[in-house]
């Protein structure tokens, strides 16, 4: 690995202008409002793993379209008062894996809530998922999920995909041991994303924990990385070469930079400089257009794992001084 995007000193500034469709904000509340005609029919069912810390429940609910999401839900045991939760986004191919992956919000005293992302989760038995997406695009695909209804912002994979992370939300708020007023989204890479994208949907949420943020700054990405999943849609364009402008037009929809211009809740963001899979630049320029109070930390020597286990312990310092207040 090697430094290969702006240096510092610029990514600190860089503030790039956003291509953001006329009707952004319309879009995306006709899509909520569609969603929400389905009720959304939680189940929290106790899960018998014998861990006398928390409570693991396997939870399911009706997202875009009704579609049945899974997850996780773990709580501290024995707490007497809601407690604040994290909403935790997976990243790209990954399940929900097992609960053991996800203990260390209720060993800090809050519940955790693991949503699953539709259509992933089959790639690794290291992180196994139960969520398909039973809605199909007509339109012809590269492998992956990247160009899954590419042509179409209305038929777009990551429309259902941000819309379920919404209603996870509001989930996890209606559970008795859910403080709602201390939901924290969170996650790293395409989970960043759609923490990116829920605090902006979900503005009542109390913060946002972003890491190495995906599906950010689309074109510049492209054009500097030339590594997955990115390259899914350049091996499309390279085949569908007529097809640039609309699948450009398609992501403006779901592009991180016009929903962190929409992010007005407390955000700790972090960045790898050696990041070839969501490259420096994306990530700065997410988190200088981000409106509301902010801070990044930054791993110079670092690719996309980001600064880990090391990062994860800055978020705990984080959320216990946000929440303390």
């Amino acid at each position: 690995m090697s430094l290969f995007d702006l240096p510092i000193e610029q990514l600190r500034s860089y503030l790039p202008d956003r291509d953001e469709p006329a009707d952004f904000d319309d879009f995306w509340s006709r899509t909520l409002a569609e969603a929400g005609r389905f009720d959304l029919a939680a189940e929290f069912t106790p899960y018998d793993l014998p861990l006398p810390g928390v409570e693991v429940y396997d939870v399911s609910f009706a997202g875009w379209g009704g579609h049945r999401i899974h997850g996780w839900f773990i709580l501290p045991r024995g707490v007497q008062e809601p407690v604040p939760c994290v909403m935790h986004y997976i990243g790209y191919s990954g399940g929900r894996g097992f609960p053991k992956d996800h203990l260390l919000w209720p060993a800090a005293g809050y519940a955790v809530f693991v949503m699953e992302t539709r259509g992933h989760g089959g790639a690794s038995p290291g992180s196994p998922g139960v969520t398909g997406d039973p809605h199909g695009s007509a339109d012809v695909q590269a492998p992956g999920m990247m160009t899954r209804g590419i042509l179409d912002p209305e038929d777009y994979y990551y429309r259902r995909v941000f819309t379920d992370a919404a209603r996870a939300v509001d989930v996890a708020a209606a559970h008795p041991a859910v403080d709602a007023d201390r939901i924290v989204v969170s996650g790293g890479s395409q989970g960043g994303a759609i923490a990116q994208a829920t605090a902006a949907l979900r503005p009542a949420v109390r913060a946002a924990l972003v890491d190495v943020p995906f599906l950010t700054h689309f074109r510049r990405a492209v054009e500097i990385t030339d590594r997955d999943p990115y390259q899914e849609l350049v091996r499309f364009l390279a085949s569908r070469r007529e097809g640039a402008e609309q699948v450009f037009r398609t992501l403006s929809y779901f592009d991180g930079l016009n929903f962190a211009a929409r992010g007005r809740v407390p955000v700790l963001y972090s960045v790898a400089l050696m990041d070839y899979v969501c490259p420096p630049s994306t990530v700065f320029a997410a988190h200088n257009h981000w409106q509301g109070p902010k801070e990044i930390t930054v791993w110079p020597w670092n690719g996309h794992e980001g600064g880990s286990g090391y990062q994860t312990e800055e978020q705990v310092r984080y959320l216990h001084k946000l929440l303390a207040g």
